[in-house]
């Protein structure tokens, strides 16, 4: 196994890049990103260490030279006065030097997207590797009839009102009602329910954050254009999942994680300005500005993130075997990662009028990026601070009801409700299209 693996932790750690720059350079090239920034990152890095080096300097002279004044014969004062003032000039200017070298450092710092896992596969997004399929596509011809699509069937059970939620927001938006808006309220409470019993601590999160937690969390980098904003006169962003804010609760902490990783489920409503998908998915409620989540969310030491991945993705496989519906599991192309994460696993279920599969679920292993930008560590067992590592993964999403609709349609139009959330429903079985209930 690579070093880098091996080292989780120490991944855009200035140390880690100068002593591994072929590693992060191989990193960006896999995600088609600038090789050349990681010179850039390495130059302004040794700029800063000299100019930091010549104004301390300075300035542990300066300090000697005002020590001597105070004691000095009267004869000499004049002169020592006058180095004094002409060296604060100096620290001054070399001070500034400093500055704007550390500030030119960061800024290409924090370009620097995570480096990959050496497993995640090269390319781009059709580059995925299935890892496994899971359930069979019902055979709809055998059964003697054409699927309706998920928003027909909606409208058909007066559960999907897209008119009007263009009315209202403008396009890309929607109003659930009537069984279906209880639906998706069940499936959020049947995640809640399952990662609480897996030992996620429940939360409802905030949706607006800072700049600053944005930024940590990666998402203001190749993605920013998907990012609602409010500026003046406040300066804060709408989340696009909670995963934000469940990473921006615990900046500028020192965690305890020696009773094990610290988990969360985070419930909120999501916002997404869709930008650049003019024309692409306009139909229903597959790709709309504002939905729902339950997301999970990992604070673990690096050596436990590659297990604790693979334990959300197990989580998101029980929810889909609960919803009753055909998927597979991807492995995504280090070209389609976003910046924050080192390997990401997405499920995708069966969308039978699509003839394809989509995206449900997705879940990240973002290794120790997320934690390095938001000051976020732990004690190790020398009782020393380091950066932790940070996990997300989907539990449940407004999509899941494309393929629960689809999946799950009779020929009547109606709706078998799937066994598992039949309790969360008060017990109801099938959701009957308007008039025949």
């Amino acid at each position: 196994m690579s070093e880098h693996v091996i080292n989780l932790g120490h991944m855009l750690d200035i140390q880690f890049i100068r002593d591994h720059a072929d590693v992060v350079r191989e990193s960006q090239r896999k995600r088609s990103e600038s090789v050349e920034l990681v010179d850039e990152v390495l130059k302004f890095d040794a700029a800063r260490r000299d100019a930091l080096q010549g104004f301390e300097a300075a300035r542990a002279e300066q300090k000697e030279i005002g020590k001597k004044v105070a004691s000095a014969p009267a004869d000499q004062k004049k002169a020592l006065i006058a180095e004094t003032k002409e060296l604060s000039q100096k620290v001054s200017e070399l001070k500034s030097a400093a500055d704007t070298a550390t500030e030119e450092y960061t800024t290409a710092m924090w370009k620097l997207s995570n480096v990959v896992e050496p497993e995640a596969p090269e390319g781009g997004e059709d580059d995925y590797i299935v890892v496994k399929k899971v359930g069979t596509p019902r055979d709809f011809a055998a059964e003697g009839f054409a699927p309706q699509d998920h928003l027909a069937l909606g409208e058909g059970l007066g559960g999907i009102d897209t008119v009007r939620g263009a009315k209202v927001g403008g396009s890309r938006f929607f109003f659930l009602k009537r069984k279906l808006a209880r639906l998706e309220m069940a499936m959020y409470n049947m995640a809640l329910d399952q990662a609480e019993e897996h030992g996620f601590i429940p939360t409802v999160t905030p949706t607006l954050v800072r700049p600053e937690v944005m930024a940590g969390t990666g998402f203001l980098n190749s993605h920013s254009d998907e990012i609602y904003r409010l500026r003046e006169p406040d300066d804060q962003y709408l989340v696009g999942t909670s995963e934000v804010a469940l990473a921006g609760m615990h900046e500028n902490e020192i965690l305890d994680l020696s009773n094990g990783p610290i988990r969360y489920s985070g419930y909120s409503a999501c916002y997404r300005r869709e930008a650049g998908a003019a024309g692409k998915d306009t139909h229903g409620i597959i790709r709309v500005h504002q939905f729902y989540k339950v997301e999970m969310f990992v604070y673990c030491k690096p050596e436990e993130a590659r297990d604790q991945h693979q334990q959300l993705l197990g989580m998101e496989q029980e929810m889909l075997g609960k919803v009753e519906v055909p998927y597979r599991i991807i492995d995504t192309a280090a070209g389609d990662l976003g910046s924050s994460a080192a390997r990401k696993f997405d499920c995708e279920a069966w969308v039978p009028t699509q003839n394809r599969y989509r995206e449900l679920t997705s879940t990240s292993n973002c290794t120790g990026y997320q934690a390095r930008r938001l000051n976020i560590r732990y004690r190790d067992e020398n009782g020393k601070t380091a950066p932790l590592a940070t996990l997300n993964g989907t539990l449940a999403t407004t999509r899941w009801l494309v393929a629960i609709l689809e999946n799950h349609q009779q020929q009547d139009g109606s709706v078998v409700i799937p066994q598992a959330l039949r309790s969360y429903m008060g017990g109801l079985e099938v959701i009957e299209p308007l008039g025949k209930e």
